[in-house]
């Protein structure tokens, strides 16, 4: 499964992707230090992005800071309450708004009428007609005096919570949460990023793994694949289905800055987002205090660790997390090291596969031509970026397709022309990771396997690379490990094998290392360049004291 691209670079008429999820507005002498703050409170714990002017001044630059924020807003809460109306900054705010509902039909504006009747806003009686008789008599002018009382009544009209003196405040706030999660889950905005997703066999599989229905334990499984696959991806997507009012969660990137501060560094990070508190501090894993695992045990949690590399790090927190986790979590690890996932705690390993041609051309063409399918005169050229180069990777596909969308064929001819010969860099710049992250036999091994034994029987290739000084067991364990290579029987025997892209990366750094050292290149294996260098009767010499694979081999 794979991500298409955000909702920035799709058409003008599709939803506009929001910063905020909510943008309280509210009257702050009437209800900041009580009801509004409780709200905020319960909305942050419940991680909804939330917009709220507690302690900034009012002021011009200010406003214009507001209006980005309003305009970044899913969903609107206005809390009128007794003074609401006496506030010109409350009611140029709400005119802010319902402009904001009325330019993007998928706003939500929900009123909150806080010890006050809906009619007193709805028709500008009782406080709010005292209100307004002051606006009038000021110098105020009365285009906008207009505007606002307009505003009120819309905004009035639209069902909302009532909140008087006999209902309790706790139980109305959880009412409007309740009702904020409901929106969210049925956003048109969030029926659309799953519509931008691929849904093949990859989802499917580490979503079953998961067993959603299945409450009684703590399960944690691991994502695993070569740089660009989708894994990242998958564990997004999972994450977002996830994370509704029965669950919390925290989505964390381990870097390698982060991994190397260790796993208390990593402990504070993480029970921080999930508790939503700042001053956590986790000094010895061993020793946490009770109320932190006192609250965690009271909740449902979903956990992505991304991009983890280190297996002590991975299995210590792992079997950290299920002692303090409640049944019904679920943890994610993203690695593209196997050996990370194999050290203990994750009870199901899945290896992200390569996309098949037809989901690949569906994910090219939403980068290319934000449609499902290609336009009409470019299937040919986008089969070939399909089939001949992005070999079912999503990054590729999504870094090709957008380096391509408004190109004319001829460009697109030339482009594809020249990724023959110039791998795109940007998908490079992802598969070096794993590259670097080896050691020099490591590389060595890797190198030579893809000038000169792609597709060759593996006892065969081991042979070869120990006469030669390497320790090709350990190393071909490693480079599978690392989905660097993969290994596939045929008939009773294993033959290697590596993705293009790959491939491709390895004939790139050979290239660059030659270019450094000219004639005197470890790897000759392209008919065309061992024709140029042998041009040189030196090289010729060389060559002749050294050996040389040939590319072309009758027993492949």
């Amino acid at each position: 499964m794979a991500l298409l691209p955000s909702c920035s670079s799709f058409s003008a008429n599709t939803t506009h992707h929001h910063q905020y999820d909510v943008f309280i507005s509210f009257r702050g002498e009437d209800t900041r230090n009580g009801f509004t703050s409780h709200l905020h409170s319960t909305l942050r714990k419940n991680h909804i992005e939330t917009f709220i002017d507690y302690r900034i001044q009012k002021g011009g630059a200010i406003w214009d800071k507001l209006v980005e924020a309003i305009r970044d807003t899913k969903l609107f809460l206005v809390i009128f309450s007794e003074n609401y109306a006496s506030s010109k900054w409350c009611l140029r705010e709400l005119v802010e708004i319902m402009e904001c509902k009325k330019k993007e039909q998928h706003v939500i504006v929900i009123p909150v009428f806080y010890r006050i009747e809906p009619t007193h806003v709805r028709n500008q009686t009782g406080t709010y007609h005292a209100s307004f008789a002051k606006h009038e008599g000021s110098s105020v002018d009365r285009c906008h005096v207009q505007q606002w009382r307009t505003a009120l009544t819309q905004a009035a009209n639209l069902s909302g919570f009532h909140c008087d003196h006999h209902r309790q405040e706790a139980q109305l706030i959880d009412d409007i949460v309740e009702s904020i999660f409901a929106y969210l889950d049925k956003n048109p905005y969030r029926d659309e990023l799953k519509s931008l997703f691929i849904s093949n066999r990859n989802y499917t599989s580490v979503k079953s793994l998961l067993k959603p229905n299945k409450l009684d334990k703590v399960i944690v499984i691991g994502i695993w694949g070569m740089g660009g696959i989708g894994k990242t991806t998958i564990a997004t997507t999972l994450f977002h289905e996830f994370i509704t009012s029965e669950y919390q969660g925290c989505f964390l990137s381990l870097s390698k800055e982060l991994e190397g501060q260790g796993l208390n560094s990593i402990c504070t990070k993480l029970f921080s987002q999930l508790l939503n508190k700042d001053h956590i501090c986790i000094d010895n894993i061993r020793v946490i205090h009770s109320s932190i695992i006192r609250k965690l045990k009271h909740m449902r949690i979903f956990i992505v660790l991304d991009d983890v590399t280190n297996s002590q790090i991975a299995t210590e927190l792992i079997q950290l997390l299920r002692n303090c986790l409640s049944p019904g979590s679920r943890i994610i690890l993203t690695t593209r090291d196997r050996k990370v996932l194999t050290s203990g705690g994750v009870e199901e390993i899945y290896e992200v596969k390569e996309m098949n041609f037809e989901d690949s051309l569906k994910i090219f063409s939403h980068n290319a031509f934000n449609d499902s399918h290609p336009k009409e005169g470019y299937y040919e050229l986008s089969a070939r970026v399909v089939a001949e180069y992005a070999k079912g990777v999503p990054l590729a596909l999504k870094i090709l397709g957008s380096f391509l969308r408004s190109k004319g064929e001829r460009e697109w001819d030339s482009a594809l022309r020249k990724l023959q010969k110039y791998p795109n860099a940007d998908v490079q710049q992802v598969l070096r990771l794993s590259y670097d992250a080896l050691d020099d036999d490591e590389k060595n091994i890797l190198l030579d396997v893809a000038c000169f034994f792609h597709g060759y029987k593996v006892e065969r290739v081991v042979r070869i690379l120990n006469s030669c000084g390497f320790f090709a067991d350990i190393g071909i364990r490693s480079l599978l490990d690392k989905a660097l290579i993969s290994i596939y029987p045929n008939n009773d025997d294993e033959y290697i094998r590596m993705h293009g892209l790959i491939q491709e990366m390895c004939w790139q750094i050979i290239h660059e290392e030659s270019s450094k050292n000219c004639g005197q290149q470890k790897r000759l294996w392209d008919t065309e360049e061992v024709c140029n260098i042998l041009q040189d009767e030196r090289v010729r010499k060389l060559c002749f004291n050294s050996l040389v694979w040939k590319m072309f081999d009758s027993h492949r």
